[in-house]
């Protein structure tokens, strides 16, 4: 169960990051992150109302929106507390992420954001004590040759690796994003996902309301103006139900972190495929060459993970 939940969230990620390149054509990146926030807090106004008022409508499901997992007692402030550090973690992982992919190809960004699992494979071995066998060790190698193939062939395009800094925020964003992953398995040992999804979107929107106000709104006729987009809509509605799929799938006792980052990085298939299509981005024949050794290099850690 928890493997097809997976496999969906990772499709739903790739139609996201696809959402995500339209938005932000030509458009202020902290506005598009502020209303994206805004969207997902009503698609899951429902359940922080039944949070707080104790509706009962979602009791016992499985979008029951009871704090604490069963079997744990949690004081109710230290588990939003909690999710207020999450909400911290997951939106300064996506600014450095929205600020790079404004200003660089979705072929370059989506393969260096599917070494993701490599860095929580990591962490899990240091946090959790996991130990890589040869199968994964294979893998992590792979994935960090494929890196480096993606930067001699973006140099094609004018892009350094060593001295972008946009490069360097996706690499951000992308260590962050590991974090993430790591202190959700810690967070879904004790909350349920429901009250997990539901509020740290909420508290993502305040911290972005603030961010807006204070740091672009003051400076925004010196930046890329904004403009409506209806891909903003769809960022939320991809990102949303892309969550709720991952959240469930960890809430698995059975479920390996590493196993479900994995697979959530295939979405960059999905984002490669319309970046030729859709974007028409250049180089493709060897991007495509440096994905397949990613690619290869997730199937050695998803084969030494079983």
């Amino acid at each position: 169960m928890w493997l097809g939940l997976a496999f969906l969230s990772a499709l739903l990620l790739g139609f996201y990051d696809v959402s995500k390149k339209v938005a932000l054509k030509d458009n202020a990146v902290i506005p598009v992150l502020l209303l994206n926030t805004v969207f997902e807090t009503l698609i899951f106004s429902p359940f922080i109302l039944d949070s707080i008022f104790s509706f009962g409508w979602f009791s016992g499901g499985a979008f029951d929106t009871t704090a604490c997992q069963s079997g744990v007692s949690m004081p109710l402030w230290r588990a939003h507390l909690l999710l207020v550090a999450k909400s911290a973690i997951v939106l300064s992982s996506w600014i450095c992420g929205y600020m790079g992919l404004k200003h660089l190809p979705i072929t370059i960004v989506g393969p260096i954001n599917s070494t993701r699992p490599v860095l929580v494979l990591l962490g899990a071995m240091l946090i959790f004590g996991e130990r890589l066998n040869l199968w994964q060790w294979t893998g992590v190698l792979l994935a960090i040759v494929s890196v480096f193939l993606l930067g001699r062939s973006s140099r094609r395009e004018k892009i350094d690796f060593t001295h972008n800094r946009w490069v360097a925020m996706v690499a951000l964003s992308t260590i962050l994003g590991a974090v993430s992953g790591l202190y959700d398995r810690f967070l879904m040992r004790q909350l349920s996902p429901m009250f997990v999804q539901s509020w740290y979107v909420f508290y993502q929107m305040l911290m972005m309301s603030a961010v807006l106000f204070l740091l672009w709104f003051p400076n925004r006729r010196n930046s890329t103006p904004f403009h409506w987009n209806w891909a903003i809509v769809l960022i939320s509605l991809f990102i949303s139900l892309a969550d709720v799929c991952y959240l469930t799938a960890l809430k698995d006792p059975s479920a390996m972190i590493s196993v479900i980052s994995l697979i959530r990085r295939g979405s960059v298939v999905v984002s490669f495929l319309f970046g030729a299509m859709l974007f028409h981005e250049k180089n493709l024949r060897a991007k495509a060459f440096d994905l397949f050794l990613i690619l290869l290099g997730m199937l050695f850690i998803w084969i030494g993970s079983r």
